[in-house]
C-alpha cells in the first residue's frame, strides 16, 4: 500500500507539469503565441492552489476511501478534456480544473501518516513524499519523450487512463476509516488558519518549508536558462533529462524518514541545510561544467527533499486528528515559496545571470540555517500532540 500511495501521489502531482515542456508544441498546434501558451502553466498552478486550500482539508472529515477515487476520476475527466481541447480557451479551462482536482497526493500523504504506527511514520511518509518528488522530476522528461513520439495530446490521454486505473485500485486498497473529526465546512477551512496562528511550531516549520521550495524552484528555473544558452546550448529534450539526476533525492526520502523515527529530525534538518548551502557554493563554479551541474543537482535534491519530508513528519506528529489540514497549510506555504523562487529566478537571471542566482540561493540557505539555529531548541520542537478541540476553532 505504501508503494501504491507513492505511485498515486507521483502521478497526481505529475499532472501539474505535463504541459510545461510542451508549450511550443501546443502553441503551434493551436495557432497561438508561446507567450499565450505560457498561461497554461499559470492556470494549472492557480487551480492547484485552490484545490489545496479548499479540498485537501476534507480529508479530515470525509471517508478517504471514497474521496481519493472521486478526485482521481474528476482529474481523469479534466485530462481527457485536455487531450480533446479544440482551442486554447478550452485547454486553459481544462488545465484549471485539472489543477483543482489533482490533489490526491496531498490527501494520501496524511492518510499514510494516519495508517502508519508512531515508530514507522517518518519512513512511510518519506516513501510517499518521494513518490511526489519523482512525479515532479520525471513528468517533464516523460511528457517531452511522449510528445516527440506521438504528439502532445497523447500524454494527457495516457494520464487520464492511468488516473482511472488508480481510482479503481485505490478504492479497493484503502481501508474504510471513520472521519477523524466532524465540523461544518466553513469551520474546517477556518481551522487551517487557526492552527497556524496558534501554534508557533507550525509557523516556524512553514517558514523552513517555504524557504526550501523557494530554493528548489529558484535553482530548477534558472538551470533551464543556463543549459539552453552557451556554452551548453542543449535542446529541451536534453534539458529534461537532467531532472533524472534529481531522482537521487528520492533515495534520501526513502531513508531520511528513518531519521525522524529515531528522534534525529531537527539535527538532520540542520545537516540538510548545510548540504544545500554547499551545493549552491559549488554551483557558482558550475557555469561551464556539466559534471559539476549534475553533482549540484544530486546534492541539492538530496538536501531539500530530506528537509521537506522531515518538516512534514514533524507537523504530522503535532495532531492525530488534523493531518489533512496541517498538510494543507504546508502545501500552501510550499506553493508560495515555489512561486517566489520561480519569479526570483527570472528576475535574477536578467539582472546578473547564474552568479546572481547562486548568490540568492546561498542567501536562502543561510536564512534557513539561522531559522533552524534559533528554533531547534524551542520553536521548532514538537511536543505533545494537540487535541482536536485545540485546532477546530478560529
Amino acid at each position: 500500500m505504501t508503494f501504491l500511495f507513492a505511485l498515486a501521489a507521483g502521478v497526481a502531482v505529475g499532472n501539474l507539469y505535463w504541459a510545461q515542456p510542451l508549450l511550443g508544441f501546443i502553441a503551434g498546434d493551436l495557432h497561438v503565441t508561446t507567450a499565450t501558451a505560457g498561461w497554461l502553466v499559470t492556470a494549472t498552478q492557480l487551480g492547484y492552489a485552490v484545490g489545496v486550500l479548499l479540498l485537501v482539508p476534507l480529508g479530515d472529515v470525509l471517508d478517504r476511501r471514497r474521496l481519493v477515487p472521486i478526485m482521481l476520476l474528476t482529474s481523469a475527466a479534466a485530462l481527457l478534456l485536455c487531450a480533446l481541447a479544440p482551442s486554447i480557451g478550452v485547454l486553459l479551462l481544462a488545465l484549471g480544473v485539472l489543477g483543482v482536482t489533482t490533489i490526491s497526493g496531498q490527501i494520501l500523504t496524511p492518510l499514510a501518516g494516519d495508517l502508519a504506527g508512531d515508530a514507522q511514520r517518518g519512513r512511510i511518509v518519506g516513501v510517499v513524499g518521494s513518490g511526489t518528488l519523482t512525479g515532479i522530476l520525471a513528468s517533464r522528461t516523460i511528457s517531452g519523450l511522449v510528445a516527440d513520439a506521438a504528439g502532445w495530446r497523447t500524454i494527457f490521454a495516457l494520464a487520464a487512463v492511468l488516473a482511472v486505473l488508480l481510482a479503481i485500485v485505490l478504492h479497493r486498497a484503502i481501508p474504510q476509516l471513520a472521519p477523524r473529526t466532524r465540523m461544518p465546512y466553513a469551520q474546517l477551512i477556518a481551522s487551517v488558519g487557526a492552527v497556524v496562528v496558534r501554534e508557533r511550531a507550525v509557523r516556524w516549520t512553514l517558514v523552513l518549508a517555504a524557504t526550501g521550495f523557494a530554493a528548489f524552484s529558484l535553482f530548477w528555473t534558472a538551470l533551464t536558462f543556463l543549459l539552453s544558452e552557451p556554452p551548453f546550448r542543449y535542446p529541451v529534450a536534453v534539458i529534461g533529462l537532467f531532472g533524472l539526476a534529481g531522482l537521487a533525492g528520492v533515495l534520501s526520502g526513502l531513508r531520511g524518514g528513518r531519521l525522524h523515527d529515531r528522534g534525529w529530525s531537527l539535527p538532520a534538518t540542520g545537516a540538510a541545510w548545510v548540504l544545500a548551502l554547499t551545493a549552491f557554493v559549488v554551483a557558482a563554479f558550475a557555469v561551464r561544467s556539466v559534471v559539476l551541474v549534475i553533482i549540484v543537482i544530486v546534492m541539492l535534491d538530496v538536501a531539500l527533499q530530506t528537509q521537506a519530508l522531515l518538516n512534514r513528519a514533524r507537523l504530522f506528529a503535532l495532531s492525530h486528528e488534523a493531518r489533512s489540514r496541517l498538510n494543507t497549510a504546508l502545501a500552501a506555504g510550499n506553493f508560495v515559496g515555489a512561486a517566489i523562487g520561480s519569479a526570483a529566478a527570472t528576475a535574477l537571471w536578467s539582472a546578473g545571470g547564474w552568479t546572481a542566482v547562486t548568490i540568492a540561493g546561498t542567501a536562502l540557505c543561510c536564512f534557513a540555517l539561522i531559522v533552524w539555529a534559533l528554533g531547534r531548541r524551542g520553536p521548532l520542537v514538537i511536543g505533545v500532540a494537540l487535541p482536536d478541540n485545540a485546532i477546530q476553532g478560529a
